[in-house]
């Protein structure tokens, strides 16, 4: 499954709407605030139809996994998307991330914890939230809301020390970047050890930079450990990959128009996460091309003083050169 998908479901008191861009959607929140009661609607639309007083609208399929049988019944489900309480024991199972890698369907999963074996985006974290009466009705209407807002600088931030995620090829660029200048480049060896590292680091300047099209599942701690600190930033744009797509560095137009609008050239089944398809789009427009990249080790081309500036401008306000 690819696009986005517009969602309305609603019965005589309450009205839900959204839209669901990626193949995984997280809703998090406190109890009472909507989220049962939306997979409990979803499940009985599907089950009995507009004879349960329940109206949904959408162009896929909407329907809700539960239960000690989800690995028999998933298989089944197609071209769907597939709502999920937090109640369900399988939903933090690496056989069950399996399952999900090798489905078309989209994913909209209610849980508070973070789901390691997930690899979904820190922009498609929502809670849910009333907005009042709809159209003067007797009727609440709920709607989603980021949960994590951007943590970047408000003016110049200069850093001492750079935390990158990985060790491949973004890893190379800013520690590049960093040479004869006065911060250091550290990897993190994977997303799970970002906030270990920053916390070691929390007293001084320090800058986090991740995939955020996979870095779902940290974002908790991680934001526990930022917020209201103004001596750590946290830049996470979609991939490295990405942040080199969306400095026109390529200078395509067909690349544009595919970042205007990823959900509508990005099949699920082919990519876990936005991360990995990034990756394939860099790749195949660069090959035999003096900018090749490559995946593990960064092509010297990308350090050239022209090409990192070009990059390095997409950054807000991080003093990297």
């Amino acid at each position: 499954m690819k696009g986005i998908h517009h969602i309305t479901v609603s019965n005589a008191t309450v009205k839900y709407e959204f839209d669901i861009k990626r193949n995984i959607t997280i809703i998090k929140g406190d109890s009472a605030t909507g989220k049962t009661t939306l997979v409990e609607m979803i499940g009985e639309y599907y089950e009995s139809g507009i004879s349960s007083g329940i109206t949904l609208v959408c162009d896929k399929q909407c329907r809700v996994l539960a239960g000690r049988d989800w690995s028999t019944l998933l298989p089944a489900i197609k071209d769907s998307i597939v709502f999920i309480d937090e109640d369900n024991d399988f939903l933090p199972t690496r056989e069950f991330a399996e399952a999900v890698r090798e489905s078309d369907n989209y994913y909209v999963i209610v849980t508070r914890e973070g789901l390691v074996n997930l690899p979904y985006s820190v922009e498609e974290i929502y809670g849910i939230r009333s907005s009042g009466k709809y159209a003067g009705l007797k009727q609440t209407y709920h709607e989603f809301y980021h949960i994590y807002g951007d943590h970047v600088p408000n003016e110049s931030f200069i850093p001492d020390t750079v935390i990158v995620e990985d060790s491949n090829s973004g890893f190379d660029f800013f520690n590049g970047l960093s040479e004869n200048k006065d911060y250091s480049v550290i990897s993190a060896g994977g997303k799970s050890n970002i906030f270990k590292e920053s916390f070691i680091r929390k007293d001084s300047n320090v800058v986090i930079i991740a995939d955020g099209a996979a870095f779902g599942a940290e974002m908790d701690r991680v934001m526990k450990l930022v917020s209201g600190r103004k001596n750590i930033v946290l830049f996470l744009p979609e991939s490295f990959e990405w942040l080199i797509l969306n400095s026109d560095l390529l200078q395509s137009g067909e690349v544009s128009d595919i970042l205007k609008s990823p959900s509508d050239h990005i099949e699920s089944r082919e990519y876990f996460s936005w991360e990995r398809f990034f990756t394939h789009l860099l790749i195949e427009k660069t090959q035999d091309t003096y900018l090749k990249y490559a995946k593990r080790k960064l092509n010297d081309a990308y350090l050239n003083d022209a090409a990192a500036k070009k990059i390095i401008k997409t950054i807000p306000d991080i003093e990297l050169m």
